[in-house]
């Protein structure tokens, strides 16, 4: 029988059990919040960074005194680096460890940042924007990994919506305050921004994030890494190039020639190695190769619409530049809104797949509204509905495309699926922009590099993006889990 010292000691015991777990999970639910944070703020800042930038180009020319294809090279040295790494860093996030290439890249990302601020000339500005872009290639697909693997289940639709919220913040944020960094600080200021939260990054990326490799060691597919590397680079550089209505020029077609050479290249070293980059029998799976069309041409659906609209706004209503950032604004605030408040709703509702596929309707009743609306009556009735619903089905397609691709692939290869995503929604966006800018050029009936578009070319390339939303909606609705 029991004293009643030790009855009392059981007690004790048995009381203190829960006080003991509450207090060890009170630590664990602050690092996941933490974690959550970090791994949300890193999309935030390679976000931030592909539109701040924009804004201080003036600057950097007049400062730098950068002729105007230098100037291009400081946004396309980083669109290419990124958008060529992407692929070839998710993999490499699965292999060799997705918290050691966070940090890689967020030191990367840093390095280049401080290499930009400091640039005295153009040769040094555009070696820095390469380093930034790789930094960033590393950094948002092992993020994303990371996200998909912290949160699973339930809460990884809260956690995928405040990705795609980061996003939008993270776009918009870039405009209003590049502008105000560069008239108060100079342009240098718009690079040093992001470094405490590169820095923050670093310093607390091993504290709260869990190491997700496996502990076995592999061989690194060199071949296959370059090839794909240099396909999606040349295809890349080819939109680029077209884009400015060089459509049928040698450099452009040689671009599309030679990242076609270089795919069929990386499909049959693919097939002979050991140890692919990216094992071809993963796109056996429907949902996969299908989710992978949808992030290209929704890809090009999606970013099309601001780029058409910010010409839209300078070249049809004539708003000066500042007009212009400010009308989109409510843009950006309802992509954030949505992104925050709605989607997570919407994604247990519907699921991903059907999500996206409702998002695209509605980005495509957007474009429609912006090429058929009232032209003559101003901006609050012509142009701000269609931005709205452009937003909102930018916010519903965006990141249930990631999270359907995510869904087709073993945990063992979720860098790999996000940098699939990243990698085939930056082609799709740079395909597209050069696309319909092209149809509405032509439409337009200008045939120079710098032709604007008229009225009728903005309906032209407006309808064209309407289209490739609703087929790539009919595409979402081939693998939704009930018929659309």
């Amino acid at each position: 029988m029991m004293t009643t010292t030790a009855v009392l000691r059981a007690r004790t015991s048995t009381a203190a059990a829960p006080e003991q777990g509450a207090a060890t999970g009170a630590p664990e639910r602050r690092r996941r919040t933490v974690a959550f944070g970090l791994l949300v703020s890193a999309q935030l800042v390679v976000m931030l960074d592909t539109s701040i930038v924009n804004v201080a180009l003036p600057s950097i020319q007049a400062d730098l005194g950068l002729s105007p294809a230098a100037l291009t090279w400081v946004v396309n040295a980083y669109v290419l680096t990124f958008g060529g790494l992407l692929l070839l860093s998710g993999r490499a996030a699965d292999l060799f460890g997705r918290r050691r290439m966070f940090t890689a890249g967020s030191a990367l990302f840093t390095l280049g940042t401080l290499l930009a601020a400091a640039a005295a000339n153009e040769q040094m500005l555009v070696a820095a924007r390469v380093i930034q872009g790789a930094g960033a290639a590393s950094l948002s697909p092992a993020a994303m990994s990371l996200l998909l693997l912290t949160f699973p289940g339930p809460g990884r639709a809260k956690a995928m919506s405040a990705w795609g919220a980061a996003s939008a913040v993270g776009g918009a944020t870039g405009v209003f305050l590049g502008g105000i960094l560069t008239g108060t600080f100079g342009w240098s200021a718009v690079f040093l921004v992001t470094v405490p939260v590169s820095i923050a990054s670093i310093a607390l990326a091993r504290r709260v994030l869990d190491e997700t490799a496996a502990g076995t060691r592999h061989r690194f597919d060199a071949p296959g890494a370059a090839a794909i590397t240099g396909a999606v680079i040349a295809l890349v550089h080819g939109a680029l190039g077209a884009a400015d209505g060089q459509w049928t020029s040698t450099p452009v077609l040689a671009s599309f020639a030679a990242s076609a050479a270089l795919t069929a290249a990386f499909i049959h070293i693919e097939r002979r190695s050991a140890e692919p980059l990216v094992p071809l029998e993963l796109f056996r799976s429907r949902v996969l190769s299908t989710g992978v069309g949808l992030a290209v041409l929704g890809g090009a659906a999606r970013a099309s619409s601001f780029v058409l609209v910010a010409l839209y706004l300078q070249q049809a209503l004539h708003l000066a530049p500042r007009q212009a950032g400010l009308s989109m604004v409510p843009t950006s605030v309802t992509g954030f809104v949505v992104s925050l408040a709605l989607l997570p709703h919407v994604l247990r509702a519907l699921g991903p797949r059907r999500t996206l596929v409702a998002g695209l309707v509605v980005l495509a009743c957007g474009h429609l509204w912006l090429a058929y609306g009232p032209r003559g009556a101003g901006y609050p009735v012509a142009v701000l509905p269609g931005l709205l619903l452009v937003a909102v089905g930018v916010a519903l397609s965006f990141t249930p495309t990631t999270m359907v691709i995510a869904s087709a692939v073993p945990e063992t290869h979720t860098g790999l699926a996000s940098g699939l995503a990243g990698s085939a929604t930056q082609v799709g966006a740079a395909l597209g922009t050069a696309t319909f800018t092209a149809i509405g050029i032509a439409v337009s009936g200008s045939t120079s590099a710098g032709g604007t578009l008229d009225s009728a070319g903005f309906t032209a390339a407006f309808t064209a993006a309407a289209v490739v939303s609703v087929v790539t909606a009919a595409l979402g609705c081939a693998i939704a889990e009930r018929r659309c």
